[in-house]
């Protein structure tokens, strides 16, 4: 699609039937960014352009650069913008970061971002810069590739490791966390994700990251809850499963980290 295209109506229709409300909503979101100063470009990444999204249950993981500064105004109309969405199906799940072409190419730069309910600042990850090169949907304006640089490999994969050694590993040593589902399904499916970058230096869907899991030495009771859970197939509660992640993640980080760091 071009800058000159309206609506991002082509990359929509590439969703499948049962997407529709994503549709409507990402139409709506889009659309509420006119008005100065106008997106440049809004690109979808993580499940909806890795090819495993699952409407209601992934989030909708956005970047929008914007033509012109982000100054105090733009804040509040950005904010007001995601406000009138809050009654939209799936909005809670949609998150934007936005850029500028002055500070798109910083990747240690935090960016205004939208989630939660709320805006912060965060910074757009190498890992989240080579999906949007490798496989982003464009829902308005220009290319990834045409405003973004590269990532190294390099780059990626010492961002990877510091993500397992600096964030995963401590946390897995707070076993309050791993009572909740989403710290078992993030913490399984972001190592093996990691793992395949570093090991063949690709990026892979959670649907891939599921089916290396057992090769990995993970929990088979555990992957398939994940499994059955993400699919919305019926589940029967695994014991002890917060325990049993943190039994493989431990040893699994630390290997990975003496292997690769």
């Amino acid at each position: 699609m071009t800058r000159s295209d309206p609506t991002p109506t082509a990359a929509l229709r590439a969703l499948p039937d049962s997407a529709g409300a994503t549709a409507a909503l990402l139409r709506r979101f889009v659309d509420g960014l006119r008005g100065g100063p106008d997106p440049l470009a809004v690109w979808a990444h993580g499940s909806l352009g890795g090819g495993d999204y699952q409407e209601g249950r992934s989030d909708l993981d956005l970047i929008a650069v914007l033509d012109g500064p982000i100054t105090a105004g733009t804040v509040w109309r950005l904010a007001r913008s995601h406000a009138r969405l809050r009654h939209e199906p799936l909005a809670d799940l949609l998150h934007c970061t936005y850029l500028t072409p002055d500070t798109v190419s910083d990747p240690g730069r935090r960016h205004l971002t939208w989630a939660h309910g709320q805006l912060f600042r965060r910074t757009v990850t190498p890992v989240t810069r080579r999906e949007l090169r490798t496989f982003g949907v464009v829902l308005h304006g220009e290319p990834p590739e045409a405003l973004l640089p590269p990532v190294q490999d390099v780059d990626l994969a010492a961002f990877v490791v510091r993500d397992q050694r600096d964030f995963w590993r401590p946390a897995v040593d707070k076993a309050h966390l791993w009572r909740r589902d989403v710290w078992v399904d993030l913490g399984l499916l972001t190592h093996a994700r990691a793992t395949a970058t570093l090991r063949d230096g690709r990026l892979i869907s959670k649907r891939e990251a599921l089916e290396l899991l057992p090769e990995l030495g993970a929990p088979g009771e555990v992957v398939e809850d994940v499994r059955r859970r993400r699919y919305r197939e019926p589940a029967p509660v695994v014991p002890r499963r917060g325990e049993l992640t943190r039994a493989f993640l431990g040893p699994a980080i630390d290997d990975l980290v003496r292997t690769y760091g």
